[in-house]
């Protein structure tokens, strides 16, 4: 996406759209946030997927302000990236293992009703599986490094910027509520058991990526050593 074109063209409406187009091509690819957010809305309705989002956005805003300041050169190499990956593939790993065992004392009813164990805040859940997501942050430091710059570079600096983020987190607030409103509108219908099959098969989805993410930290971690 060609941010100089829109310059000219469609100005700061532009930069976002853009921005909202881009975003929304990787918000709707399967990943452990997609689990959580499902998980967490049969139990807490609608505004589980924007409480999610908010926590990813926090770490988006952290990353943004660590790539302008540099940070980007840094999380590209080897060493840096697999460690993430390895962190993040414990982390996937101790989530999706305690949903499992969560799982014969589960009652989506007592949960409705506000009893049961309501597990960890939708925005903390958010923040922590965005934070250990290798492939998150590098797609920051490259992809949206490049859309940074550009986006600043651009004759309006700092609005462009902030176009540019309001683009990027109406996608995932679009893709996430979407999710959300989808999810919360069955709950009526769901029993215990198929909630608990819900859970399990996101629980699996959660120890599949962290599986993937351990493979990925091996090889970057290999190429650090090599």
């Amino acid at each position: 996406m060609d941010f100089s074109t829109l310059q000219t063209g469609m100005g700061l409406g532009g930069l976002a759209l853009s921005s909202f187009v881009i975003g929304l091509s990787g918000a709707v690819m399967p990943g452990p946030v997609l689990a959580v957010t499902i998980t967490h809305t049969v139990r807490r309705g609608f505004w589980a997927g924007p409480l999610i989002v908010a926590g990813h956005g926090l770490i988006e805003v952290a990353l943004l302000a660590g790539i302008v300041l540099g940070l980007g050169s840094i999380i590209t190499k080897p060493l840096v990236s697999g460690g993430i990956g390895a962190v993040g593939g414990v982390v996937l790993l101790w989530m999706g293992l305690g949903m499992l065992r969560s799982l014969p004392g589960l009652s989506l009813r007592e949960i409705m009703r506000g009893e049961g164990p309501q597990g960890r805040h939708p925005v903390w859940d958010g923040l922590i599986l965005s934070a250990a997501n290798p492939y998150f942050v590098i797609w920051w430091a490259t992809v949206g490094l490049g859309l940074l710059l550009a986006a600043s570079n651009s004759t309006w600096g700092l609005w462009g910027l902030a176009a540019f983020y309001f683009g990027h987190i109406c996608a995932d607030l679009a893709w996430y509520g979407l999710v959300s409103a989808t999810v919360s509108k069955g709950r009526s219908w769901l029993s215990d058991n198929i909630y608990k099959w819900v859970v399990g098969v996101c629980a699996a989805a959660l120890l599949i990526f962290a599986v993937y993410f351990g493979v990925f930290a091996w090889g970057e971690l290999g190429r650090a050593f090599a």
